[in-house]
């Protein structure tokens, strides 16, 4: 049995290169009609590799992909690790605004996007309003540090390079160069940089290492039961940490089969799993509820799945029985963790009670602890309430070039203070009853009210506002905002939320906006929130 000084499990390419021989002949990715080999997948991520450092890429540099899960996401992730590159993955549902600060915030050298997706122009969203026209030099002025943007398909831009001309660009490169990049790596290399939703109004960039990534996953892989004979349909996306790390690292780890989704489709989902005979499917709660939902479910043939994984505060009980009962799955599991905890920090095991299974999170992976802590730093004994802690392994290095934010997340003790607020059994298992920030959950995305705030006071008529996380039977959550208009300015709820969707992630968006003449304040002039969360209980609007 491998163990953690097992060479292979040291980093990412090193994992993917004994893959390759181990299991050369096991079916690594499925993607429409493209069905790739573990050796062909480590032979096309050399390729991209190859013309990465042909790109000017050095080890360390940054490069984003800002684009849905395909085969193509995971060959140029692969690729850019491979190259002693720094993964920096890109939410498919920004704007431009908000993916130019995440590219702009590393200093990416690169991207991968995938122009047209659901209709958007991601290269006129990248370049912005800048006046500036793009040249072979400068693709995107207002990114200076970006020198290659790489579009999946094929493009008429008089900048961007085609996935297939890119690759082809590093024919001159030998193997070799890849394969000495590959040797340089070390476990403690950060590898990637997810970044999460800003408590402040702008996101942080988490940084894992490759030695993290694979102790984290392997124990994710073995507390769920992931197998090297599964077939993962990938549903969570990659800019996800669960869908990179949970999803593509477990698996090439596990060397199980990877069927990537781009957008999430109930019909289109149901025939993949008849058709490839789909063991593993994780992913929100309102995913399976969706199947569920769905009038074409008695259609297709579901038996082959075995094992779903899920993660919410809490996963009705009604819900798990009628995914056993009505899905067919044997196994459902619950876990819980952060993008600063390498996704992963506390599973259920497959053997977790019914009840436990539904109000709980499960337990610290092995080789990392869970707590919970006092305001004044103390930690709790079982059955007591605070803030959620974790320290071990799995605790990022930090954030990317912000040492404050990275003090305020982890303490002199190493502890991570999630801001969520919990208390653990006298076996272990955590609850999760409250947030200490503002956070909300939209269909498993977390959105964070002041990112939010800050987007929505661009507009020129809002002089203030406050934005909530209420119930929503379908999302978990959807946002509210309460928008006070500058005096004389005339503003409707159609027109903002027009304005964030051209600002924002759809999830982001508000799902209801009401106007109000003022907000009730403290006297210091904060916004109680916690008074307009009465008043949408109450189905009131707020009236001064």
């Amino acid at each position: 049995m491998a163990t953690d000084a097992d060479p292979q499990f040291t980093t990412i390419p090193a994992c993917l290169q004994a893959a390759a021989v181990d299991a050369a002949a096991v079916e690594a990715v499925v993607d429409g009609e493209l069905r790739l080999t573990y050796a062909q997948l480590a032979a096309e991520v050399t390729r991209f590799a190859r013309a990465l450092v042909a790109s000017g890429l050095q080890p360390g540099d940054r490069a984003a992909i800002w684009a849905p899960n395909s085969a193509r996401w995971i060959i140029a992730a692969l690729g850019i690790v491979t190259a002693g590159g720094i993964l920096v993955p890109v939410n498919t549902r920004f704007k431009g605004e908000e993916a130019r600060y995440a590219i702009g915030r590393v200093r990416a050298k690169l991207v991968v996007l995938d122009n047209g997706f659901l209709g958007n122009d991601y290269l006129a969203m990248l370049r912005g309003d800048d006046p500036r026209q793009p040249t072979a030099d400068l693709p995107v002025p207002a990114l200076p540090h970006l020198r290659t943007v790489v579009t999946l398909d094929a493009t008429d831009d008089p900048v961007a390079v085609a996935f297939d001309d890119f690759v082809a660009s590093g024919a001159a490169v030998p193997a070799e160069e890849v394969d000495r990049r590959v040797a340089r790596l070390r476990p403690e290399d950060v590898s990637d940089i997810l970044f999460t939703s800003g408590t402040t109004g702008y996101p942080k960039g988490a940084m894992i290492t490759h030695g993290a990534n694979m102790r984290v996953n392997r124990a994710w892989a073995d507390m769920v039961g992931l197998r090297r004979e599964d077939r993962y349909l990938l549903v969570n996306p990659f800019f996800h940490s669960f869908g990179y790390r949970a999803g593509i690292l477990a698996c090439l780890i596990r060397r199980a089969t990877m069927v990537p989704m781009a957008v999430f489709d109930v019909e289109r989902t149901l025939a993949l799993i008849e058709r490839e005979r789909i063991t593993v499917f994780p992913g929100a709660p309102t995913v399976y509820t969706s199947l569920l939902d769905s009038p074409r479910l008695r259609e297709y043939d579901l038996s082959s799945v075995r094992l779903a994984v899920t993660g919410a505060t809490i996963v009705p009980v009604p819900l798990l029985e009628r995914m056993r009962r009505d899905l067919g799955f044997e196994t459902v599991i619950t876990a819980y963790g952060l993008t600063e905890s390498c996704g992963t920090a506390t599973v259920c095991p497959p053997d977790t009670d019914a009840h436990r299974l539904s109000t709980s999170c499960g337990k610290a992976i092995p080789g990392t602890e869970v707590a919970i802590m006092d305001s004044r730093g103390r930690l709790l004994p079982p059955g007591e309430t605070g803030e959620v802690v974790i320290r071990g392994y799995n605790v990022m290095l930090g954030y990317f070039e912000d040492p404050e934010a990275t003090a305020e997340a982890i303490d002199a003790e190493g502890w991570l203070h999630t801001g969520d607020v919990g208390w653990l059994d006298e076996e272990g298992y955590l609850r999760i009853t409250d947030r200490l920030k503002d956070m909300f959950v939209v269909g498993g995305f977390n959105v964070y009210p002041a990112e939010v705030e800050r987007l929505i006071t661009e507009h020129p008529a809002v002089a203030d506002v406050a934005v909530i996380g209420v119930p929503d039977e379908r999302m978990g959550e959807v946002g509210h905002a309460f928008v006070q208009p500058k005096r004389g300015c005339a503003l409707t709820p159609e027109e903002l939320i027009a304005f964030c969707r051209e600002k924002m992630a759809n999830y982001k968006v508000p799902r209801k906006v009401s106007i109000v003449d003022e907000f009730p304040r403290t006297p210091s002039g904060k916004i109680q929130k916690f008074r307009l969360r009465e008043l949408v209980g109450r189905d009131q609007e707020p009236r001064h």
